[in-house]
C-alpha cells in the first residue's frame, strides 16, 4: 500500500473522529491530520494504523488508538508556546502531535532503552529532529532541567500521582495521567495545581486502559 492510499484511510479515521464528537478543536484536528500514525509504527502495521485500536510497538509495549491520544490532547488545552513534559514516549507520534499543538520544542521521557531508539527515528523521520527531544530515563521523577511546565501529559498508567510532576507543574498547570491497576483498568485524572504548596484539583474523566507506569513513583518491576 502506498503513502497516498495510508493518507487517505488516516483522513476518514480523522473525520470519523471529528464526527463522533472525540476531536472537538481545529486545532487537534490540524494536527492529527499533520502526524499521521502510520509514520510511528513499523512497516508490518502501517495498513493498520488508520484502526482506532492501540497496535504494538517494540518491547511489548503499544502505540494508543487515535481515539484515546485524542481525547489526552482535547483536555490539555494546549497553546502556542507552552512548555510540555510527556511521561511515556512510545513510538514518538504523540510528542509530535504535541509539537504541532504548542509549536515548541517537546521533551518526553522514555525509561525502555529500545523505545528510546525507535522513538528517535521515527521522529528524525517524520522531520521532528530538533524538535522533539527523547530522554531515557524515570519519568516519574519528571524532568527538573526544563521545569516548570505547563503541561505534563503521562501516557502509562500509575498507581498514584507522582508528588514530582506534581512539583515541576507550574502553578495553574495540568497534569493528565491514568491512575489505578497495573493492568487493563485505570481512570483518566486532570491534575490542576492551584499553589506553590502543591495543592490540586482533580477531575475525574473516566475509564481508561493503558500500559503500566514502572518507577521509582510508579509501579515496580
Amino acid at each position: 500500500m502506498d503513502e497516498s492510499d495510508l493518507y487517505r484511510r488516516w483522513m476518514r479515521l480523522v473525520e470519523n473522529l471529528e464526527r463522533e464528537g472525540i476531536i472537538k478543536s481545529e486545532r487537534v484536528k490540524r494536527a492529527f491530520l499533520r502526524v499521521p500514525r502510520y509514520k510511528f509504527v513499523s512497516d508490518r502495521y502501517k495498513e493498520y494504523a488508520h484502526v482506532d485500536e492501540p497496535l504494538p510497538i517494540p518491547a511489548g509495549q503499544t502505540i494508543s488508538a487515535p481515539h484515546m491520544v485524542a481525547i489526552m490532547l482535547e483536555l490539555a488545552e494546549l497553546e502556542d508556546g507552552m512548555n510540555v513534559l510527556e511521561v511515556g514516549a512510545g513510538s514518538g507520534w504523540n510528542a509530535a502531535l504535541i509539537y504541532e499543538l504548542v509549536k515548541r520544542e517537546v521533551y518526553t521521557i522514555e525509561r525502555v532503552s529500545d523505545l528510546v531508539e525507535f522513538a528517535r527515528k521515527n521522529l528524525e523521520r517524520a522531520g521532528y529532529k530538533d524538535k522533539v527531544y527523547v530522554i531515557w530515563g524515570d519519568g516519574t521523577k519528571g524532568f527538573p532541567p526544563n521545569a516548570p511546565y505547563d503541561r505534563i501529559i503521562v501516557t502509562a498508567g500509575a498507581p498514584k500521582v507522582p508528588q514530582p510532576l506534581i512539583e515541576q507543574l507550574k502553578v495553574g498547570g495540568k497534569l493528565l495521567i491514568p491512575v489505578g491497576n497495573y493492568h487493563l483498568w485505570q481512570e483518566l485524572l486532570e491534575v490542576i495545581k492551584l499553589d506553590e504548596e502543591n495543592k490540586i484539583k482533580i477531575k475525574n474523566h473516566g475509564g481508561v486502559a493503558f500500559v503500566p507506569l514502572i518507577g521509582e513513583h510508579g509501579w515496580r518491576e
